[in-house]
């Protein structure tokens, strides 16, 4: 029998595991970047990344680098979807693209999120950044209070934009109100309603300084904190500081990423400052691989390839648009220099938080969600995850197990051009060749069988994990045109 979340069934359990704050639970800081490709990160792409990321290199060195990780989707909000959740978007609404910064919420007010969860067990949680999930603005009243958003899903406290750098309204939001209302109209890429003072230019620099702010405030303060920090960069408009112009020697996005990197780097002083670094977990990753908006054809040309030798770009089905850099740092407790090939997804964000918080999420939420603290830890003796799904921005899908990766589609499902052999889907073999480009489909009938038999079974059972058979929002239809 299928089963449908309940409010109910959300507020007992939250009732039911509430319990004070100890010190043994660590501060989890979540730094998601915005289109930063795998192969942007120095110490992931070796010799092929040609853009100085000095601070995340010193992360990874205190931490675990995964080279298997990847979002849930290849673009933004239906990733940002999964990593609150702990489900797949293509259970909702959200079949393909994404919100607009006027976008209504996507979150069921009634389904568990992290925040929530970390929230009823003794934590401060806070959003800053872009949210893109969508909230209720008013747009004819931008006086009027904002009303679903990040503080009726989990969040304490919100200071951010409503949705991409390059969507109006440009303007900032702090908890359910602007911080100066949209009354005039600018474009950084789409134009619309903007608060008069509002410039693209400053917003990594603004959030950077009031996430160091928090956490400098939290510190002091008797409880863990769960701050979410999704970045507007480097997506567009790619507009690093005067400061970093110029500093790549490549182009702007790559000035662009060095900015980034320091804003990561400004957060770790402000844990080493506060004295609280020991105790507190930082992931950082990104919603997806990198936007063609980098001009890959320039940025190669000097020898920098953002997706590291996989094929694609954000939007697409091949790994390029879905395999993202992932550093985890957590001192004492996460080796320091370790790196694993564990296939991970960021919708396993909500059960990893679970277990280190140890309680059991209840039935009817996190349904693809799978702890990776065993990796973290060094005690996994097997994968973790049974497989994971991959979905592109035309909701093309993919599943990949172990080495086979089957993709149900002829191209790449999203922005990139070509790539159709003529079979209807593609099989790769990853453990042999990771660039997708010679296709198994005919070779192995019984692998195309097996994956696409899972496959069909996460849909129908309406979740990837154990536990009892859920309903999808709406009819999922695995193969699109």
């Amino acid at each position: 029998m299928k089963r449908n979340i309940t409010a109910l069934t959300i507020c007992l359990f939250l009732c039911a595991q509430a319990f004070a704050a100890t010190a043994d639970k660590p501060n989890i800081l979540y730094i998601l970047c915005d289109d930063l490709g795998y192969g942007d990160v120095k110490c992931l792409g070796n010799e092929r990344s040609k853009i100085m990321t000095p601070h995340l290199d010193r992360l990874a060195a205190g931490g675990m680098i995964f080279t298997e990780a990847h979002s849930s989707s290849s673009v933004c909000t239906p990733t940002r979807y999964g990593i609150m959740t702990g489900r797949y978007n293509w259970r909702t609404r959200l079949q393909s693209g994404v919100l607009l910064g006027y976008g209504s919420p996507l979150i069921d007010k009634d389904r568990l999120t992290v925040p929530a969860l970390l929230k009823s067990h003794g934590y401060a949680t806070a959003c800053m950044g872009k949210w893109h999930l969508g909230m209720e603005i008013d747009q004819k009243n931008p006086n009027a209070l904002i009303g679903e958003g990040p503080t009726t899903r989990g969040f304490d406290s919100y200071f951010g934009i409503s949705a991409s750098l390059d969507m109006p309204p440009y303007a900032f939001i702090e908890n359910n109100r602007f911080t100066e209302a949209p009354t005039a109209t600018k474009k950084f890429g789409r134009a619309g309603a903007a608060a008069p003072g509002f410039e693209a230019v400053d917003v990594l620099p603004t959030l950077t300084r009031k996430a160091v702010e928090f956490i400098g405030q939290r510190a002091k303060a008797d409880k863990p904190f769960f701050l979410y920090l999704p970045l507007p960069s480097p997506h567009t408009p790619i507009v690093p500081t005067k400061e970093w112009q110029g500093k790549s020697g490549l182009n702007a996005y790559g000035d662009y990423v060095m900015e980034t990197d320091s804003s990561v780097g400004q957060i770790m002083e402000a844990l080493d400052k506060a004295g609280i670094a020991e105790n507190s977990l930082i992931i950082f990753t990104s919603d997806n691989g990198c936007s063609p908006e980098a001009k890959f054809g320039e940025l190669e040309s000097k020898g920098h390839f953002p997706s590291e030798l996989r094929r694609g770009t954000k939007a697409d089905i091949w790994d390029g648009g879905h395999r993202v850099p992932f550093i985890a740092r957590w001192p004492g407790r996460v080796k320091a220099g370790s790196r694993t090939d564990q296939i991970t997804c960021l919708t396993d964000l909500m059960a990893t938080c679970a277990e280190i918080v140890g309680v059991k999420l209840p039935d009817s939420a996190g349904e693809d969600s799978v702890s990776i603290l065993p990796v973290l830890l060094g005690t996994a003796k097997a994968p973790v995850r049974e497989a994971v799904v991959h979905h592109s921005i035309r909701g093309n899908f993919a599943i990949r197990q172990g080495p086979w990766k089957l993709d149900l589609c002829k191209g790449s499902g999203g922005w990139s051009k070509g790539g159709s052999t003529g079979e209807p889907a593609q099989l790769y073999d990853m453990s042999k060749e990771v660039g997708e480009r010679v296709n198994e489909y005919h070779a192995h009938p019984e692998i195309v069988a097996k994956l696409t038999k899972l496959l069909e079974k996460y849909v129908v059972d309406g979740r990837s994990t154990p536990g009892p058979s859920l309903m999808n929002d709406v009819p999922v239809n695995l193969l699109k045109k």
